[in-house]
């Protein structure tokens, strides 16, 4: 390959041209990304960066003395894929023609209808929307977060940690079900209560109230709550409407193998974009998971520098981690799979737990709550185990 494309430069799209280089890649390289900012660390925005503990050079994912020798191409957003010759479009007209194309645009948060221009409202998926929220959370007031996965789970630890009133609304009876199990989701979710947030669950939100600026949430049972400040976390959708007729496969993001290769030759895709199919359930899923992000690159370079000749291996099972109320968070595996869970060490009292979830017998998932040792033993027996 003379001419390698990476479209997307946040984590996923730096671990895929860190992998080149690694691999032996010798050839043109050139990054892509929609934002202005060099890579940055995703992560902090919602804890140590939205608090004020670090600034925006403590985010960066790249060393001083590290050079990829790449053209970086920022600020440049991808507008469609061309396959002959295989090219990717940008929206300013240039055409960036590539022999291999890394696909890793991420996912854009999602937003309520009819919230464009009121001011107050919020949503955090990059670093201009970490500032803007910093900015408004310095004021304090009234916060409501709607959404309570974990970024809405972090932003309330935050934004209460600097003394906001803050109130949690989840449509769903319980909080992060999907991702932990009702059981523990609810285990999970009751640090809310136990640091004086209101979490209100099983409601749904109707709308937002304010001329120019929110002054309250709209619940569909007829409830207001009252805000100054209100934070949008009710998921991400896969930023690949700029793939639509390009041949590339598309069901909820980026169709993958086990490797990462799509259904064209010569384009692979990583990150939150990439549904790969895991073979451990039998399924495609996207991983929106650092980890994640950091792992799979080296697989998918690697099938796209072989066209495909390399073996796809199995991938480690998705890891996942949240900082909540000075509480350690930490996922592996597929609570979904689950048909049991059980707590093997500490006492849901103490929000200090270690618990594993089993079918027929087996573990495929593994929980901790300020139980960094013992989980990493788990996690490791998991990845055995799926090997």
């Amino acid at each position: 390959m003379r001419t390698v494309a990476v479209v997307g430069a946040s984590l996923a799209g730096l671990s895929a041209a860190r992998s080149l280089r690694k691999q032996g890649y010798d050839g043109r390289l050139v990054v892509i990304g929609d934002e202005l900012h060099r890579p940055y660390d995703r992560p902090p925005l919602s804890k140590e960066f939205l608090a004020g503990g670090i600034g925006e050079a403590d985010l960066a994912l790249e060393p001083d003395d590290e050079d990829l020798q790449a053209e970086w191409l920022l600020g440049a957003r991808a507008a469609g894929l061309g396959t002959e010759p295989r090219a990717v479009r940008l929206t300013d007209g240039r055409e960036v023609r590539a022999d291999g194309i890394v696909i890793a645009t991420g996912a854009a948060a999602r937003t309520l209808p009819g919230t464009d221009g009121l001011a107050g409202v919020h949503t955090l998926r990059t670093l201009d929307d970490a500032r803007a929220l910093r900015d408004e959370l310095v004021v304090g007031g009234r916060l409501v977060v709607i959404g309570g996965g974990f970024i809405g789970a972090e932003v309330a630890s935050t934004a209460r940690a600097l003394g906001l009133d803050v109130t949690v609304v989840e449509a769903a009876p319980t909080p992060l079900a999907g991702p932990l199990g009702e059981t523990m989701g609810a285990i999970v979710s009751a640090l809310h209560a136990d640091h004086g947030v209101r979490l209100l669950c099983g409601v749904g939100v109707k709308g937002l109230s304010g001329e120019n600026r929110v002054d309250a949430v709209l619940l569909e049972d007829g409830r207001t709550i009252p805000a100054d400040i209100v934070v949008v976390g009710v998921g991400a959708r896969p930023c690949v409407e700029w793939l639509e007729g390009s041949g590339v496969d598309l069901a909820d993001g980026v169709k993958c193998g086990a490797d990462g290769r799509t259904s064209l030759a010569g384009v692979v895709a990583v990150g939150d974009c990439a549904s790969w199919y895991d073979p451990r359930v039998g399924t495609h899923r996207r991983v929106e998971h650092w980890t994640g992000a950091r792992e799979r690159p080296d697989a998918a370079v690697a099938a796209l520098l072989s066209w495909g000749a390399t073996e796809p291996g199995i991938p480690r099972p998705p890891y996942f981690w949240s900082d909540q109320y000075g509480v350690k968070i930490q996922f592996a595996g597929h609570a979904a799979r689950a048909d049991s869970v059980t707590i093997e060490e500490g006492s849901p009292d103490d929000r200090n737990v270690l618990a594993v979830y089993r079918r027929a017998g087996h573990p495929v998932g593994v929980l901790g709550m300020n139980q960094p040792r013992l989980f990493m033993r788990w996690r490791k027996q998991l990845a055995a185990t799926a090997s």
